[in-house]
């Protein structure tokens, strides 16, 4: 396993070697020929791939870009990394051996491939009426082909965007691929986007065509259509059409339209790209601000999805078919990247979940399909914990005893197999008979060699219980601007809290590292991103003059290559003393400490102390995604274990229960004595009537704390930690009343 980690010297040094550039040009047949205009070629491991010489500024985004030599953009050779323009092209980043080296391929290249290679291999099974409909990858390339002579059909126009508002169905990946053939973006949207967070998207894309899921995801464009003046056509696919409109079509009619499309003309279009131009646009989740819209092109899709699959030995469908099951949002690079393109690449079967999947049938999937690779969010894989403790807690004292005695011997071997020791005791090979199979063939993860968790933190202690029951779940880490996954832990070579080692073709450089290493991560390779669509000084602050992106993400190498993520730059807390702080450890040490906690957000930027915002794990409707009142099972059990009768957080916060809050102020004081310092101390904490939510707006799509609409929306809460000038000197007496 290859580790590059640079220092901004090497990097710097790097651009002093002459660097050999390359570009393409498309057969009649649309097979790329590389020559020297459009690809940057990295000569060695120090190089970081980046021309950092005569640097050509982009113009605002309308109309056709010159260059101060008079050269518009779409003139080849590419000049830089990357571009802000819809119809931009890049220079790729190419290494001159290894996996970084292979031949770029449009999306069409990599599906040809795929129909022909896999042809009779099933692709994408959904489920109707309780019967699993399957489509083979000759019968998925025929159905993308008619959809993209649909588009063309409804008039959509290079480099305009086909918004996509549903959850994961075939409908939805062929949407997503039909209209990249068809010379458009592929652009998601997220389900629990607001009307006019939908028109920000489709606005921004300059969106020809909306594909929703059903009536209640049409409203909302409906709503908003007024004030979208590129849209031609809205497609309903998830449920028949329950009104007729000018230019709304149901799934069946939009298929049909392009039939009078000759295939010649969609071959042309086909052929008109280039693996360095833009086909999807992934837009963020806006928690610090506006989305942005992150230009990925066909190289950044297909070359990632090739890099990432053979980086975790993905098994091509010829040896032994992969299978797994999509329900993540595919409006985020992690299922989209998972579920159409490493799947595409090496022939995987995709198992559509139920939209409810989130809301408890995700389980029943998993138990029918035996996924052979999983990939889950923090919540999900938190939420499995909870229902499993949940139903230990009613087990037999016998049954308890025996998971007991498993859970142990299961962390302690696989603690030592982490760090090299292959020994397998007799008492794990009988734990493994009497318990983890059990557990595993209980979750549907029986086949599963491999369980990933990324796109937000996950704590060390849900890790350690999933290790305890010899099911690792092993950290990845990237980004929407790299194309997905940057680094990935693997099961021969994983490290608890570290999201593993560079996937072979990535580099990695820290950032003005500080005395303990720590730094700003810094990407560079193909998967990074062209830049933010129409956003030049975003692009600017995102990819640095030598080429590398900066996450904004905080971190290290151990001395083995492995890299810690120990927080975000933005998310430093800088008291009013001058020290900064990184939160996420100190909420993961109080959320370790105190069991009923759920979530843990600290406050203290330029005051003079930290305090605490809590919430208690509590039972959440299931249709709505809101949070209740009702306290979860092993919340209760907590409160019996501490003295308490409390069933409801209303009643704990109401009475100030003094024996729920004794254990949280114990709990938060072991912290505080962990604390380096005094400023990193927990001063004072107040519980929220609410634990946080996607519903509530404290949360992202994808499980993450929107800090900024956490401080705006309990700002009166965090002004009252405040009210005195001084904090309380000894921290036992911290309780915010």
């Amino acid at each position: 396993m290859r580790w590059t980690m640079l220092c901004e010297s090497d990097a710097r040094m790097a651009l002093a070697e002459p660097v050999p550039t390359a570009c393409f040009n498309s057969d009649p047949q649309g097979n790329c020929e590389v020559s020297l205009d459009d690809v940057l070629l990295s000569s060695s491991a120090r190089t970081d791939g980046v021309n950092g010489i005569g640097r050509v500024e982009d113009t605002k985004a309308g109309g056709c870009q010159t260059d101060m030599l008079g050269f518009t953009a779409s003139s080849p050779p590419a000049s830089r990394v990357w571009t802000t323009r819809c119809d931009g092209e890049v220079r790729l980043r190419m290494d001159e051996q290894g996996i970084g080296s292979e031949a770029p391929k449009t999306v069409h290249q990599l599906f040809q491939e795929a129909a022909s290679k896999y042809g009779d291999y099933y692709a994408l099974a959904s489920k109707k009426g309780g019967q699993w409909i399957k489509l083979t990858y000759k019968m998925y390339y025929k159905e993308c082909w008619k959809a993209a002579k649909s588009f063309l059909k409804l008039g959509l126009e290079r480099f305009h965007g086909v918004c996509i508002l549903g959850f994961n169905s075939a409908e939805w990946f062929i949407a997503d691929i039909g209209a990249i053939l068809a010379g458009g973006f592929a652009v998601g949207i997220y389900t629990t986007n607001s009307p006019e967070a939908c028109h920000y998207v489709a606005d921004n894309c300059s969106a020809n065509i909306v594909v929703v899921e059903n009536h209640k995801q049409l409203q909302k464009i409906l709503e908003v259509q007024h004030k979208l003046p590129h849209l031609k056509a809205i497609i309903q696919y998830g449920e028949e059409l329950k009104e007729t409109r000018p230019n709304l079509y149901s799934w069946s009619q939009f298929m049909d339209l392009g039939k009078d499309i000759p295939d010649a003309q969609l071959q042309e279009v086909i052929e008109s790209q280039k693996p360095n131009q833009c086909c999807t646009l992934i837009y963020t989740s806006g928690t610090t601000g506006q989305p942005k819209g992150v230009m990925l092109s066909h190289d950044n899709l297909t070359w990632t999805a090739a890099a990432a699959g053979s980086f975790i030995r993905l098994t091509d469908a010829k040896e032994k078919q992969e299978l797994v099951v999509s329900y993540l949002p595919l409006s985020h690079i992690a299922a989209q990247m998972s579920d159409i393109w490493s799947a595409m690449t090496f022939g995987v079967q995709v198992f559509f979940a139920q939209p409810d999947a989130l809301k408890g049938t995700l389980g029943d999937t998993l138990r029918e399909v035996r996924p052979t690779a999983f990939l889950g969010v923090p919540r999900v894989w938190e939420k499995m914990e909870e229902k499993m403790k949940s139903i230990g807690a009613k087990s037999s004292t016998l049954r308890r005893k025996v998971a007991s005695w498993a859970k142990g011997v299961g962390l302690q071997t696989n603690l030592k197999r982490m760090n090299g020791c292959s020994e397998v005791p007799v008492d794990f090979r009988l734990a493994r008979h009497l318990v983890y199979r059990r557990v595993r063939r209980a979750l549907g993860l029986d086949r599963c060699t491999r369980c990933y968790t990324g796109a937000a933190p996950i704590t060390r202690e849900t890790l350690e219980f999933f290790l305890s029951l010899n099911i690792p779940v092993l950290e990845l880490y990237g980004m929407s601007e790299s194309s997905g996954p940057h680094t990935i832990s693997l099961p021969q070579a994983f490290k608890l809290t570290s999201c593993g080692k560079e996937i072979t073709g990535c580099r990695t450089l820290i950032h003005k590292p500080d005395g303990d290493g720590v730094g700003e991560i810094c990407f560079s390779g193909r998967h990074i991103f062209m830049g933010y669509l129409n956003m030049e000084e975003k692009t600017k602050e995102a990819i640095d003059e030598d080429g590398w992106l900066h996450s904004g993400d905080l971190g290290k190498h151990d001395k083995d290559g492995f890299l810690y993520i120990t927080g975000r730059i933005k998310e430093l807390i800088i008291t009013a003393g001058g020290e900064n702080i990184p939160p996420v450890p100190i909420e993961d040490a109080v959320k370790d400490a105190v069991p009923i906690i759920s979530n843990a957000m600290l406050v203290g930027d330029k005051a003079k102390f930290l305090a605490m915002l809590l919430t208690l794990k509590c039972k959440v409707d299931m249709e709505t995604g809101e949070p209740g009142d009702d306290l979860t099972p092993e919340a209760v059990e907590y409160c019996q274990k501490v003295g308490s009768k409390a069933t409801k957080v209303s009643e704990i916060i109401s009475s100030k229960d003094k024996a729920v809050y004794t254990a949280i102020q114990k709990g938060i004081s072991a912290v505080n004595e962990r604390a380096v310092s005094n400023a990193q101390k927990v001063q004072k904490w107040v519980i929220l009537e609410k634990d946080f939510s996607l519903f509530g707006g404290e949360l992202g799509p994808t499980m993450k704390l929107k800090r900024p609409a956490v401080v705006h929306k309990y700002k009166d809460q965090i002004a009252q930690f405040y009210s005195e000038l001084e904090a309380p000197t000894p921290p036992a007496n911290s309780l915010q009343q």
